[in-house]
């Protein structure tokens, strides 16, 4: 069976590739995420999820972690995974929110309008260095929500680490009206993304994957589409 790295800190990211049943392990990297001059969303979010497979593969390289690369048939091979999100409203790509006040200033741009999430998934090959990315963009609504609603978000602490200081899957403040793309996109790692970028190197999940999705998210899966 092939070993499979998360190269992700994040916790949403963990728990999506969770669902596909497939035992991982996780490496977190840091790199820079700033964007380039005359970079768009969907170049960004490709090359940073690409850095971030590369930097952790090179990690696994550095240490003799990598599985498969001793030409031994009986070792099963490594791949690692790595995934990049950014928010776009208009022509501005949004990040995650430096503080509070920050929060407040995008939620407020946000409320009652339309933006798009841009995520690239990224699979390397540990051994070898072949790659393959994946690129999701959806569309997302965002209801009209009060100032009271957005200020008890905000004092919960949980956009502080959300791309766009919003987490689509937030029970308490349920910030989006609509969605027309992927769901699990929106909230960092896209399924469909991730399944055919494994597939690139012949690493199936042993589950259900749209109904795993449609279960975690309650919404209908973009797989399920066609």
């Amino acid at each position: 069976m092939t070993s499979i790295v998360l190269a992700s800190a994040s916790p949403r990211r963990r728990e999506l590739f969770g669902l596909l049943g497939l035992p991982f392990v996780v490496r977190s990297v840091d790199v820079d995420e700033i964007p380039r001059s005359g970079e768009s969303p969907q170049m960004l979010v490709a090359r940073l999820s690409g850095t971030k497979a590369a930097v952790a593969r090179s990690d696994l390289v550095q240490s003799d972690e990598v599985l498969g690369s001793r030409g031994d048939s009986r070792i099963a091979p490594t791949v690692v995974v790595a995934a990049d999100t950014v928010v776009v409203l208009g022509e501005e790509i949004l990040g995650k929110p430096e503080d509070a006040a920050h929060a407040a200033q995008m939620l407020q741009r946000l409320r009652g309008r339309s933006h798009q999430v841009c995520t690239a998934v990224a699979v390397v090959e540990a051994a070898s260095g072949r790659a393959t990315i994946r690129l999701n963009t959806t569309d997302v609504w965002m209801r009209d929500y009060s100032d009271a609603e957005m200020e008890t978000y905000i004092n919960s602490g949980d956009p502080l680490d959300k791309t766009g200081a919003y987490a689509i899957q937030h029970s308490g403040f349920q910030p989006v009206d609509r969605i027309e793309g992927c769901f699990t996109g929106v909230v960092g790692l896209p399924l469909e993304a991730l399944v055919k970028g494994l597939a690139h190197f012949e690493v199936v999940p042993p589950v259900d994957v749209p109904a795993v999705c449609r279960k975690w998210t309650g919404h209908d899966c973009c797989m399920e589409d066609g």
